[in-house]
């Protein structure tokens, strides 16, 4: 009994503190970006980061831990990293007079070496973890296999879902802002 109530303690702070960081993000990058939704677009790849992780621990037959949420609060951190690099960008593209479907491309063509490399060097480094048989690694391969799995899957979902939802947001801004011109 007192180790499931310390443990729900610990999810408990954890739900806080990852509420509160979310909320700190959020205010950075409406400040960085001077935006109230592009923010959003950024931060909507986090749950997407998910996919990964569940399928990396069903493949790998360990179950989620405490560590793994830790690992999934960090991960959240390298994938909007990923995702700032590429709306940032999109963004300069825009400003200086490109279309918005130009920007995009160029864009995210630009930053596809950034993004991937950024994520690889991070899989590479926790790769050998993934394969370590020593009782003291067991402990750890939950955090690794929710960073490695997460990284997988999250980083294509950046390349892909991130200039879909800025065209997405695009046009919901002229429906709902410019309704005549649709």
């Amino acid at each position: 009994a007192g180790r499931a109530e310390e443990q729900a303690d610990t999810f408990s702070d954890m739900k806080r503190g990852a509420i509160l960081s979310f909320f700190v993000i959020y205010l950075i990058l409406a400040f960085i970006f001077q935006s109230y939704t592009l923010p959003f677009t950024i931060m909507s790849i986090i749950p997407f980061t998910l996919i990964g992780v569940i399928f990396g621990h069903w493949i790998t037959g360990f179950d989620i831990t405490i560590l793994s949420m830790v690992a999934l609060l960090g991960l959240t951190g390298i994938v909007i990293n990923d995702s700032i690099i590429m709306v940032s960008n999109i963004k300069e593209k825009i400003q200086k007079g490109l279309e918005l479907n130009d920007a995009i491309i160029g864009g995210s063509k630009e930053r596809l070496r950034a993004v991937i490399l950024t994520s690889l060097t991070t899989i590479g480094g926790l790769t050998p973890l993934l394969f370590e048989t020593s009782v003291q690694a067991q402990f750890l391969k939950p955090m690794a296999i929710t960073l490695v799995f997460g990284l997988l899957s999250s980083t294509f979902l950046v390349l892909l879902i991130i200039p879909n939802l800025i065209k997405i947001g695009d046009f919901l801004k002229r429906l709902f802002i410019f309704p005549k011109l649709w």
